[in-house]
């Protein structure tokens, strides 16, 4: 069986983890071959580096590159490994392309959008951090977030249309059955 690199991408408050959460689940009990998967969250890993005091306020690639590690690890143990965070500009990308190819996996890119401004900034702003010390952005902050355009094939998902449990069967049904 081979590992298979999902990497969502997205701006914050569209679901990337909520889909994910619910990724693991289906593909663990609804495909045919009960997939086990590693939901990698960047969140977690970036606010665990600032909790150790070793860098500053900018951890810059630092936990993007920790994440590509554990990836590539897992992929080589034929994984599949969800990466969540917002992958926002063509380099962050790239950086999971070239981890599924030294890992030698396929790699589903899917972005997470919400179509509905209102309902995208309800969320960013009525959400709480479910990580402990973690700081939520500001709608301002997400308004304003670089986010470079595609310029590769991607599965789009749009969270504000589509339930996170069926977002989640979008995407295991697109890796069926590698």
């Amino acid at each position: 069986m081979s590992g298979l690199l999902i990497a969502l991408a997205g701006l914050p408050g569209t679901g990337k983890t909520t889909v994910a959460r619910n990724l693991v689940r289906v593909l663990a009990t609804e495909t045919p071959a009960g997939r086990a998967a590693l939901h990698l969250r960047i969140d977690t890993i970036e606010q665990i580096l600032h909790g150790t005091g070793a860098f500053g306020p900018d951890l810059g690639p630092v936990g993007y590159l920790t994440a590509h590690g554990v990836a590539e690890d897992n992929l080589r143990l034929g994984t599949v490994v969800i990466s969540d965070c917002v992958n926002p500009l063509r380099i962050t990308r790239d950086g999971w392309a070239a981890v599924a190819a030294r890992a030698g996996v396929p790699i589903l890119d899917v972005e997470i959008v919400c179509s509905d401004s209102t309902e995208h900034r309800r969320r960013v702003e009525t959400r709480r951090a479910d990580i402990a010390g973690f700081v939520l952005p500001t709608w301002q902050q997400v308004v304003d977030r670089p986010y470079d355009a595609w310029d590769r094939p991607r599965l789009v998902i749009d969270s504000a249309r589509q339930s996170a449990r069926g977002a989640a069967a979008v995407i295991a049904a697109a890796v069926h059955p590698v």
